[in-house]
């Protein structure tokens, strides 16, 4: 599965890149993550819980960043294990770039999932990475915008 997407956040791209390299706010941003720890360095460990379609798993995995250049771009990379439920991986390419009001940031992702997760179909899953890939950008950006994340809901369902 593929998707892509750009949002335009009202901060400067030192902030943003700050923010995205930050355990404290990826762990407020992603929908369902107990646990973060890390660091751009070593790499992240998290443990997530989703429920996608009939299926609900807690998903334990290690995320790595890679062609690293500061301040305007990485590639982030994970893999997630949900025991019986299944499992994901993949990776998205980052960009940040100044535009009028803020900065642009683009992402391209690539990700597989396997187990009783990819029998839902490609339809379920493909709806469900949207909306988390929505909820997380709408909460990095009020993040990032000095609103704070909306941890009302918290996991998200397809």
């Amino acid at each position: 599965m593929e998707m892509d997407g750009t949002r335009v956040i009202a901060a400067d791209r030192a902030t943003v890149w700050e923010k995205l390299n930050d355990a404290e706010t990826l762990k407020a941003c992603i929908p369902g993550c107990s646990d973060l720890t890390g660091n751009p360095d070593d790499g992240f460990e998290a443990v997530v819980t989703q429920k996608v379609g009939p299926v609900k798993a807690t998903f334990k995995g290690a995320v790595q960043l890679s062609n690293v250049v500061p301040g305007q771009s990485y590639t982030i990379s994970g893999e997630g294990k949900g025991g019986v439920a299944g499992f994901a991986n993949g990776g998205a390419d980052v960009s940040l770039a100044d535009v009028e009001g803020g900065t642009e940031l683009t992402y391209a992702v690539k990700a597989k999932v396997g187990g009783k997760l990819a029998q839902l179909g490609n339809r379920i899953i493909s709806g469900f990475a949207r909306k988390m890939a929505d909820q997380f950008f709408d909460r990095f950006q009020a993040e990032v915008e000095g609103g704070g994340s909306d941890q009302a809901e918290d996991t998200a369902t397809a």
